[in-house]
């Protein structure tokens, strides 16, 4: 039986983090996963650093692949499926990693008998704990679909998902990190302002939100639950979230996943 080998159009921060973890994750061997890069020096650094194969022609990646990974920005996706659209046969499976590039777009570019699939994670994939929201489109099987979860499941967690939930991805996870980010900064320095060190805050603040977050998947209880768990009658949790409710904390953070879906139709409908 042969081998399945994936391939990478574009060497860049989430290209690398799927390579990396596919890797790690024993998914596909070395030898198994080609990368196309337009800037030489990121293929040499990634064939240095994986020993992946690389080439310095796009449509030997495509002639060769049996997956293809679209790892490349929004605005060079429809010409670089442009230059190997001809090549694409209906038995592989191209994968896009593009923004606000819809599945209907993509169906345009390469075809209607092609099988594609519209992926949305996040930047924690570069150290294995992405959230990963996957779209299929028709043409591709069950089998091809859990094997698709498979890649990204490697980088942490994937859920596969009706299309027109892309903008919700997009708004809870695509673009969550910088607001949890945001977060985990003036917890830190609210610590600061109490006496501690900020090298000390931020491992305080990035480990409770850490905990936080592990709470919440591993022990499939409601988040007001756990919440309750935290607060005392009169104590020090129910005084802070007084404040954090004052200022509109949760209105806030629902207006912000808001604007981000919204960013994301306006550039699908573009």
């Amino acid at each position: 039986m042969k081998e399945q080998t994936i391939g990478f159009i574009g060497g860049g921060n989430m290209g690398r983090a799927i390579m990396t973890y596919l890797l790690k994750q024993e998914v596909y061997q070395p030898h198994q996963i080609m990368v196309y890069d337009s800037y030489t020096p990121v293929m040499d650094k990634l064939k240095e650093s994986l020993h992946i194969k690389t080439t310095r022609l796009v449509n030997t990646l495509a002639d060769s692949c049996d997956i293809i990974v679209l790892a490349v920005k929004p605005q060079v996706l429809p010409q670089v499926v442009e230059k190997i659209q001809p090549r694409i046969r209906p038995e592989q499976i191209v994968i896009s990693i593009a923004a606000g590039i819809s599945m209907k777009e993509l169906t345009d570019l390469l075809g209607e008998d092609k099988k594609i699939v519209r992926v949305m994670s996040n930047t924690p994939a570069m150290v294995g704990a992405a959230m990963t929201g996957v779209v299929l489109n028709d043409n591709v099987t069950n089998e091809e679909g859990r094997m698709v979860l498979d890649i990204f499941k490697a980088l942490g967690r994937a859920e596969l998902i009706d299309e027109y939930l892309m903008d919700a991805v997009v708004g809870i996870s695509g673009s969550s990190p910088a607001y949890v980010y945001m977060f985990i900064n003036a917890l830190a320095e609210g610590a600061v302002r109490e006496g501690m060190s900020k090298n000390q805050a931020y491992i305080f603040a990035a480990q409770a939100v850490l905990g936080s977050a592990k709470m919440v998947l591993e022990s499939g209880m409601h988040p007001g639950e756990l919440i309750d768990m935290v607060t005392s009658p009169g104590g020090t949790t129910i005084e802070a979230i007084g404040v954090l409710e004052h200022n509109a904390f949760s209105a806030t953070v629902i207006d912000a996943v808001h604007a981000a879906a919204e960013k994301n139709r306006q550039m699908a409908e573009k």
